[in-house]
């Protein structure tokens, strides 16, 4: 079980978005996790704002103001037509300054970041060693979608009457319908395992970063963490860590038992993966 925060006073508000993806093998049934184009992680991450509507209207603010910099005026994703930061903050593309920015005003707001990581070379070899138990089973990206949902919200965080989920809305609409269902999930393993439900009330919708800033944030955080995994570079990690709740490592194996979880007591940093374990391959 993990930690407990206080419970909230008014309505919770989650923004939810993925690092990486679960896909595993390519068409031919080879490995190609950790190629290129291919993450070694998938990472789901959920980011609590106290105040959606005032985050908004600093990030639309500091958009506006850095589009109007004479010293971006010719870089290439600060013009509308490329469709990037002129339309929303998304910190793979954003230019280094313009992301130390929004960081800088990430940090000073009440935010609180959570998320549940996977280790992708881990789960191949499980993949493969189903298949040679049971050579008609078949690997379903979804599968690990769903799980990854379910854990993530089948915790005991914050509690409240309300509770308001803007995921990032992906290309299909299956997709879309699993994220719904996994949610449900969720909601149905949490009264198991803690004996009432959670919350009273949940409206679940899907948006684009462009037209929710809350999706700009949660970006931010899943870019810091995934950097940290897919090229041990800790400093983003770092600048972030006073807003994270829990990193739930699914994979990663400590005292011969595996999944770890990562908080303010327990820090998830260069030092925690520089022991003799590692992660679970």
């Amino acid at each position: 079980m993990t930690t407990t925060e206080q419970d909230a006073a008014g309505p919770l508000h989650y923004f939810v978005d993925e690092a990486g993806d679960p896909t595993l093998f390519n068409s031919k049934g080879r490995v190609i996790v950790g190629d290129q184009g291919c993450s070694r992680y998938f990472i789901l991450g959920k980011l609590e704002i106290e105040d959606p509507a005032g985050l908004d209207a600093e990030l639309r603010r500091l958009r506006a103001e850095l589009l109007a910099d004479p010293y971006f005026k010719g870089v290439p994703s600060m013009q509308p037509e490329q469709g990037k930061t002129a339309l929303a903050f998304h910190a793979k593309d954003d230019v280094a300054e313009v992301r130390r920015e929004v960081y800088r005003l990430l940090c000073s707001a009440r935010l609180r970041f959570y998320a549940v990581v996977r280790d992708k070379l881990h789960l191949a070899s499980y993949v493969q060693q189903q298949n040679a138990r049971e050579p008609s089973y078949r690997y379903r990206q979804n599968e690990q979608y769903d799980l990854l949902v379910r854990e993530l919200f089948g915790k005991l965080h914050h509690m409240a009457d309300q509770v308001h989920i803007c995921f990032a809305r992906r290309g299909t609409k299956p997709r879309n319908d699993a994220f719904r269902r996994a949610l449900e999930q969720a909601g149905e393993e949490f009264a198991r395992g803690f004996g009432f439900q959670h919350p009273a009330e949940q409206e679940v919708i899907s948006s684009t970063p462009q037209h929710c800033p809350g999706l700009q944030a949660v970006d931010y955080y899943l870019w810091a963490l995934q950097r940290f995994y897919e090229r041990r570079e800790d400093r983003f990690l770092n600048l972030i860590w006073p807003q994270v709740g829990e990193i739930h490592d699914l994979d990663r194996l400590e005292q011969g038992r595996r999944g770890v979880f990562y908080t303010k007591q327990k820090p998830l940093n260069m030092a925690a993966f520089g022991e003799e374990e590692g992660p679970g391959v």
